[in-house]
Order: structure tokens, then sequence, then C-alpha cells
């Protein structure tokens, strides 16, 4: 099951192109840098850890 590259942060709702630095908890909540560096990196819907969010490869 792949990871869901959800296009915005949660928080402030910047835009995140699937390549953008973008961290998510284990439930895949996502956040921008900002915004989780704002949060000291802690999920503020489950209290997770916020991690980098890997990139994919492009297909095409």
């Amino acid at each position: 099951m792949a990871l869901e590259m959800r296009p915005i942060c949660e928080k402030c709702e910047t835009g995140l192109a699937h390549d953008a630095k973008a961290y998510i908890c284990s439930h895949e909540c996502t956040f921008c840098g900002s915004c989780t560096v704002a949060m000291d990196g802690v999920c503020p819907n489950c209290g997770g850890e916020l991690v980098r969010r890997p990139r994919r490869k492009m297909e095409g």
C-alpha cells in the first residue's frame, strides 16, 4: 500500500508538490517544514512524531 501524497499542508494549506519537502506522521497527516518546526515535530492530530515524507520517482 502506497503512501497518500497529500497536496497541501494540513495546518497552513500551503501547496506541497509530490517532490516538496514535507513531513508526515504514521497516519499520513501532512505538514510543510515551517509548520513542522512550529509544532516541534509533533502531529497535532495524534501526538505522533513527524518525519520527512519520502519522495517518489516521477513516472513518465
